[in-house]
């Protein structure tokens, strides 16, 4: 189960067949479900996760309870990157938007296989620079674009790594994401109704226009090397 498990997920994908085994050999099928938060910030890192079926976010919080998503990531990557570089502590929350499974390893088997392989440790820097990209561009994002671009893109993310036009999302997550009020994600979310971009239905979303999104959307959602096929 652990090997067709482990290629569903595009960061393992192209390694050598013996770091690949070794890899499956040492994790475990772990299943995570949406609304759950696998770690709050700066605590310390004892398993990473490579979701397969599960979407995952990165969350930013301030001390009034302010939040902004800095980075969503699904079957693309990975969480638990500090550990690559010595940091054992997350830095975000990380909350589990999305339910699903996902590949767990120990923390410290995790680092043992990234310092002594090396085939893997440059795949994990290869994506580690990918993400450290995708994190400027949002923060360009948050600070520059209109909630409804913003809204569109966020959709398209989530149907890129949902694997499907259909998928489930409160109004109310979805503005806690994007750090606006939900007020404001009603009226778009309203406007996408009425211009048949999506429909909406007790939180499931079904996107009807994905082109229509796409123009809606920044231009951050194209420009953005995300590691996610827009498919």
């Amino acid at each position: 189960m652990t090997s067709q498990m482990s290629l569903q997920n595009h960061l393992l994908q192209g390694l050598p067949s013996k770091a690949l085994t070794s890899f499956r050999a040492e994790c475990q099928v772990a299943q995570l479900t949406a609304g759950d938060v696998l770690l709050e910030s700066d605590e310390r890192i004892r398993d990473v996760y490579f979701p397969t079926q599960s979407i995952v976010s990165l969350v930013a919080k301030t001390k009034d309870g302010a939040t902004l998503e800095v980075l969503l990531v699904g079957d693309e990557g990975m969480i638990g990157l500090p550990l690559l570089f010595g940091d054992n502590r997350k830095h975000f929350q990380v909350l589990v938007q999305k339910s699903g499974t996902a590949l767990r390893m120990k923390a410290k088997t995790f680092t043992r296989m990234a310092n002594t392989d090396r085939a893997w440790r440059a795949k994990l820097t290869e994506y580690a620079l990918l993400r450290l990209a995708q994190l400027g561009q949002n923060a360009i994002c948050a600070n520059t674009h209109q909630i409804d671009a913003r809204l569109a893109r966020r959709l398209l993310m989530m149907r890129d790594r949902s694997h499907s036009d259909q998928f489930y999302a409160t109004q109310e997550s979805l503005a806690s994401m994007l750090g606006v009020r939900r007020s404001s994600v009603t009226i778009v979310a309203v406007r996408f109704q009425k211009e048949h971009f999506i429909e909406y239905s007790r939180g499931t979303i079904t996107v009807l226009d994905q082109e229509g999104l796409e123009r809606t959307s920044c231009e951050c959602y194209a420009g953005t090397p995300n590691g996610c096929p827009h498919s």
